[in-house]
């Protein structure tokens, strides 16, 4: 009787075991560039809601972790990645031009690998590397068409550029100057980088307006930027809606500063269907499924006529 006991006691663990084991089959490593960011934040959790969307017995285990900015920390993590033999690793890189050494070490150890949200310089990425990303080259442009008509086609602006080692503020500028490449009578009075942090495009913004330098919008590449640079014009009077201020992201900071006049136009970066798409991509992928190498999320303008679609 014993031995029976004790034989149905095993085959229950063992069926317990294998449930567990089922329920998180495909492990996914994931870096991103840092926890301390809002809109990454959201990307973040999104990831790891669609990851527990999936049916019991399709089970996918998301192992997050924060490379504080640092490269030489991010390529480590997926080192370490490797070394666990993942099914599948997701990056947000830190440094987009720094990327060369993380692919080759996912391609060398044959392991899928995508990168969310910024792709990586490299032209060309190999068989096995994904990107899902939005085309921030038409954040830009969409954002500076919306205020240069706003502005009448005249005026002096100020650019707050975000993370100069981030191909997102590379391509978010450029699509601001071809805009205003049709607009010679606006022009660039000021641009620095207040690296995507809102006390940074306050300190900046104030910096300016208290140098006497004179400007009719902030064109920021990012909503966090642009919120403080609303919050220096609000400290240091200007009447609000005098200066124009225009972000990218729609976070829900964001959409309330447009609803309350703080902000005039931002441009939607849809974090779940990043965080979808990454998933996806990592899942199938970890199946030997064929995926897109590169898709696509496409951006949207937010303007005080339709922001309370995106609520």
């Amino acid at each position: 009787m014993k031995t029976n006991i004790r034989f149905a006691s095993l085959a229950l663990s063992m069926m317990l075991a294998s449930g567990v084991a089922t329920a998180a089959d495909i492990k996914v490593g994931v870096s991103m560039s840092q926890f301390d960011d809002t809109w990454l934040t959201y990307l973040r959790e999104d990831m790891d809601k669609q990851a527990k969307s999936y049916p019991k017995g399709e089970g996918v285990q998301l192992q997050f972790e924060d490379a504080r900015a640092d490269v030489v920390k991010q390529l480590s993590q997926v080192e370490n990645f490797i070394s666990q033999k993942v099914d599948a690793i997701v990056v947000n890189p830190v440094d987009t031009a720094s990327t060369a050494r993380i692919t080759k070490a996912a391609v060398d150890a044959g392991i899928p690998l995508i990168y969310v949200n910024r792709r990586p310089d490299q032209k060309d990425l190999p068989k096995g590397v994904v990107t899902v990303a939005s085309d921030d080259v038409e954040a830009g442009r969409l954002q500076m068409q919306y205020l240069a008509e706003k502005m009448g086609g005249k005026g002096n602006i100020v650019i707050l550029l975000g993370d100069l080692a981030n191909n997102a503020t590379t391509n978010r500028t450029k699509g601001v100057k071809e805009v205003l490449a049709k607009y010679p009578g606006i022009k660039i009075e000021q641009e620095q980088t207040g690296i995507w942090l809102r006390d940074k495009g306050m300190t900046l913004v104030n910096d300016w307006v208290t140098q006497g330098r004179k400007f009719d919008a902030v064109v920021s590449n990012n909503d966090e930027m642009a919120i403080g640079a609303a919050m220096a014009l609000r400290t240091a009077g200007v009447e609000k809606g005098s200066v124009l201020i225009g972000g990218v992201d729609g976070t829900p900071d964001g959409l309330n500063a447009i609803t309350k006049g703080d902000m005039a136009v931002s441009v939607f970066q849809d974090a779940n269907g990043q965080a979808v798409g990454s998933v996806e991509a990592a899942v199938k992928m970890a199946k030997n499924e064929p995926v897109e190498q590169n898709l696509l999320v496409p951006f949207k303008l937010i303007t005080p006529d339709n922001v309370k679609d995106f609520k």
